[in-house]
């Protein structure tokens, strides 16, 4: 009986484990739901080659961590917006996207279309190559650095 319970825990901490932080695509149905809330929160997300909206909360350690991370990113991705939406603030959106824990991330592209989310401070690595498959460095031009 412990040996299963254990097992059993083991399983739901490696499951939690390769969850958190992993960007998630977009799914059509959600995606229309997604992108109007987003919208009724005054994302506009044609300003930007990618947008990130993020929702947190005020005590939130991985959230301010998340913020510093975009904040560097932007620094050379000058295409980069970063919006950060209080979650209690907007607890109706919340409810709607299925927000469960903060931080959560939204990627939009410049046309508004949702390209995926993620749940927990994201991976660096996986934050990095999705900011760099759709937003140029700075300086750059027609693909060729400067």
């Amino acid at each position: 009986m412990l040996g299963g319970a254990l097992a059993l825990t083991a399983l739901a901490a490696w499951w939690q484990r390769r969850r958190d932080g992993a960007v998630r695509g977009a799914d059509d149905a959600r995606e229309r739901t997604t992108t109007a809330v987003l919208e009724g929160l005054g994302v506009r997300p044609g300003e930007a080659d990618l947008t990130v909206v993020q929702f947190s909360t005020a005590f939130c350690g991985p959230c301010r961590a998340t913020r510093a991370r975009l904040q560097q990113l932007q620094a050379t991705r000058p295409g980069l917006a970063h919006l950060e939406v209080d979650a209690e603030s907007h607890l109706d959106a919340v409810r709607e996207l299925d927000v469960r824990r903060t931080p959560t991330l939204f990627y939009l592209d410049r046309a508004g279309t949702l390209l995926g989310r993620s749940s927990g401070a994201p991976r660096p690595d996986e934050l990095a190559a999705l900011v760099g498959a759709h937003v140029r460095p700075a300086g750059a031009r027609d693909g060729r650095d400067v």
